[in-house]
């Protein structure tokens, strides 16, 4: 029997469409007339039986249907482009690792390590994208991720087995000038300067004070970073200080861009881990390979 799949190029007009909000540069990206790609948007949505855009003065403005189906073809599309990309590449030996990461820890500690795999593996191939929260492996075409967080959010991430890495230990970094000729400043002598608040842990300089004892009024003010590195970047530029684990900004202080601004770590729960799914099919070689380096060189 027949699939009831619309035309491949029907859904990447959609996908388009949808994505710019507009038929003319959706037209652009397709080097397509903007009136074929209108048809097809029409053929899609007679087919379907239901109204997927709202034409506005503005442009195009998804319905609610519409929203939630290009959510879905978008990602079936970057699936499909995903598989055409291992098989292109599926010449080379040793194999593919697709590894999720929190961005930070894969730029600053895993990617400055990757050439030692490549002498130890040449064949293998790791392939990084950027997640930040639990999800569901079947949902992509990922084999592992790199996560950060403490025992009992591993607990609750259905479905999946973890194997811990790296624990962290969270330090005070600040460019040398705010230092200047001191070894390193008072906790009372921080809590009256610039401090680099990090979003997903607002509450960490407070933690932070408690633990030195001190009181700090302004211990959730100052500028907000989605990132680490956003907050690794400010304090290099002498805005304040960040509060960050020490792992992050090793090459930072190795250089001497950073110094640590207080000898007190912060105390932590949160450690780094490897994440893969729980069953099912037996684990490829390679990452079987890269798994065993990574512990490794977090032993080390």
């Amino acid at each position: 029997m027949r699939r009831k799949i619309p035309a491949s190029n029907t859904l990447l007009c959609f996908d388009a469409t949808a994505r710019h909000r507009s038929l003319t540069r959706a037209a652009v990206e397709l080097s397509l007339t903007q009136s074929a790609v209108s048809r097809q948007i029409l053929a899609l949505e007679q087919g379907l039986g239901v109204v997927l855009f709202k034409r506005t003065r503005h442009g195009m403005e998804l319905t609610p249907v519409g929203a939630d189906y290009a959510a879905r073809v978008a990602q079936r599309l970057g699936a499909l482009e995903q598989d055409m990309l291992d098989i292109m590449g599926s010449h080379a030996p040793g194999g593919d690792v697709h590894l999720a990461s929190v961005p930070t820890f894969a730029a600053q500690w895993l990617i400055p390590r990757l050439g030692d795999l490549a002498l130890l593996h040449p064949g293998i191939t790791v392939h990084i994208d950027t997640r930040t929260r639990p999800f569901l492996f079947a949902d992509t075409a990922l084999d592992a991720a790199i996560y950060a967080g403490t025992p009992e959010q591993l607990q609750r991430w259905a479905g999946t087995q973890s194997q811990h890495l790296l624990d962290e230990e969270v330090v005070v970094v600040c460019h040398p000038r705010l230092l200047g000729k001191r070894k390193s400043l008072k906790a009372e002598t921080l809590a009256s300067m610039a401090l680099l608040q990090q979003s997903t842990r607002p509450d960490a300089w407070s933690q932070w004070f408690a633990q030195a004892g001190v009181a700090a009024p302004r211990a959730l003010a100052g500028p907000r970073y989605e990132q680490f590195s956003m907050a690794v970047a400010a304090a290099a530029q002498g805005l304040g200080l960040a509060l960050v684990p020490r792992l992050l900004v090793e090459p930072e202080l190795a250089r001497g861009d950073l110094v640590l601004a207080h000898p007190l770590a912060l105390a932590s729960q949160r450690g780094y881990y490897l994440v893969r799914p729980q069953g099912g099919t037996s684990a490829s070689p390679a990452l079987e390979q890269f798994a065993q380096w990574l512990a490794q060189v977090a032993a080390a």
